[in-house]
């Protein structure tokens, strides 16, 4: 999950810092000391988590989030207890009270995988498998199961999660981009596509799979690096 954390007190975002830190799920953009600064930030990305302290000098963190237009799931910080039943009227996922022990932080961050998982669950289309012929035989390739495909002159290699042996077929990378759904797959090298869900990382015009897999960005495709930093 995407998050930003949003405190005026420089000890509050250092903890949460740590805390987000331990937990592989999250990946933490960025951290302000400064309201106006991740409301601005806000305005311009999509995030999937927002950890936010209420009492703030310049606009409360009830107000900024309430002014919010597409509403990441937020996490709010206090050191009173009297603003609970305003949170959760925002909907939020938790309310956590400081200090934060590393027990309580968890189980909001818990209460947010769920809600996470549920809403991809619910916003994610159902992608249509669909053959190809290989040695001989028609195989049934499920999108979902896709981590990249390699072009080898005339052939493509379908690499498939959890699975060794690729997938040889007869092919062009503009054939395959044809069957594959509209979304979730894009084109980064003349040789390569890659499934965007099996991203972890990109640095340095090299794409980084949850498998371990590198991936060369060429310079035609550069536009994909911003396009997924700010999905």
């Amino acid at each position: 999950m995407k998050c930003i954390a949003i405190d005026d007190e420089p000890l509050a975002l250092e903890l949460l810092r740590t805390y987000i830190s331990e937990v592989p799920e999250l990946n933490l953009l960025h951290t302000f000391d400064d309201a106006l600064e991740g409301a601005a930030y806000l305005k311009l990305h999509e995030i999937d988590l927002l950890f936010i302290d209420i009492n703030m000098p310049d606009i409360s963190g009830l107000d900024l989030v309430a002014a919010i237009e597409n509403k990441p799931m937020v996490i709010f910080t206090t050191a009173h207890k009297k603003y609970a039943h305003i949170g959760f009227e925002l909907e939020a996922i938790d309310y956590l009270l400081k200090p934060i022990s590393p027990e309580r932080f968890q189980k909001a961050v818990t209460r947010a995988q769920e809600q996470f998982q549920l809403r991809k669950r619910i916003t994610e289309p159902e992608w249509e498998p669909f053959m190809v012929r290989s040695e001989y035989k028609m195989i049934r390739i499920d999108p979902a199961q896709i981590e990249y495909i390699e072009s080898m002159e005339d052939y493509i290699k379908i690499f498939l999660i959890d699975t060794n042996r690729p997938v040889l077929t007869l092919m062009s990378l503009k054939t395959i981009l044809e069957k594959l759904p509209e979304s979730g797959f894009s084109r980064v090298h003349r040789s390569f596509i890659v499934g965007e869900k099996q991203i972890h990382s990109i640095v340095n015009k090299k794409i980084s799979l949850k498998s371990g897999k590198e991936i060369p960005v060429s310079d035609t495709y550069m536009s994909f690096i911003e396009k997924w930093k700010n999905h």
